[in-house]
Parts: C-alpha cells; sequence; structure tokens
C-alpha cells in the first residue's frame, strides 16, 4: 500500500516537515474555507483562528483560491483579520516556474478540510 495512505502518514510528514525547516506554508482556500460563498450563513471561525495562530507561529500563509476578484479577496482578509501572505503566488523562497502552488498542507472545503485542521491544529499545541 502506498505509504502516504497509511493512518497518520500525513501529519507524520508535517511534523517531519516543521522540524527539518522551523516553519511551514499553509495554502487555505477562499471561497466555503474561510468565506461564506454561497450566502448561507455558515462561520468559519474555526478555520480562520487556526490561521491566525499559524501566523503567530511564523507560517508563510497563501490564499489560494480560483475565485479570480482579487480586490474582493485582499479587502475581505483584511478587513477579517485573516493573515495572510499572498494570494495564489508561491513563497519567494521557493524557486520553482510551475504554476502549482507550493504548500506542505492545504486547508480546503473540497479537499480533505477536518484532516487538514486536525493535523494542523494537533502541531501547533
Amino acid at each position: 500500500m502506498d505509504q502516504y495512505l497509511q493512518p497518520n502518514q500525513s501529519y507524520l510528514r508535517l511534523v517531519d516537515d516543521y522540524k527539518k525547516h522551523g516553519t511551514l506554508v499553509v495554502a487555505f482556500d477562499f471561497d466555503n474555507t474561510v468565506y461564506d460563498f454561497h450566502g448561507t450563513g455558515d462561520n468559519y471561525g474555526c478555520v480562520t483562528e487556526l490561521l491566525g495562530k499559524c501566523h503567530k507561529a511564523g507560517f508563510y500563509l497563501i490564499c489560494f483560491t480560483a475565485n479570480n476578484n482579487m480586490i474582493f479577496i485582499s479587502d475581505y482578509l483584511k478587513t477579517n483579520d485573516i493573515p495572510y501572505n499572498v494570494i495564489n503566488e508561491n513563497p519567494p523562497f521557493f524557486k520553482c516556474d510551475s504554476p502549482k502552488v507550493y504548500y506542505n498542507i492545504l486547508l480546503d472545503d473540497r479537499a480533505g478540510l477536518i484532516q487538514a485542521y486536525t493535523e494542523l491544529d494537533l502541531l501547533l499545541k
């Protein structure tokens, strides 16, 4: 079986990356991860609180989104005190020509948010 399908493997890899580099790159989606895109009244306070903890720990934060309204996104993040370093860009210390954004972990409502949230929260305790 693929080693990354083993229970707890992604958490162990995250811990290993943190120990190796002393920091992490955390990417997070915008729509329905920190912003109520559908206007259903959902609250994303747990995720935004976790991003605040990541910021205090010195992690590099990337808002990684398919939403192309960059002015709205930037204004929303600032107005709601959601920390971020860049939107849809690689960290300056990651030299690569790939259009794929580099990250150690992704917080995304469509990509296993509960697992990523739980692992990052555990690492920060």
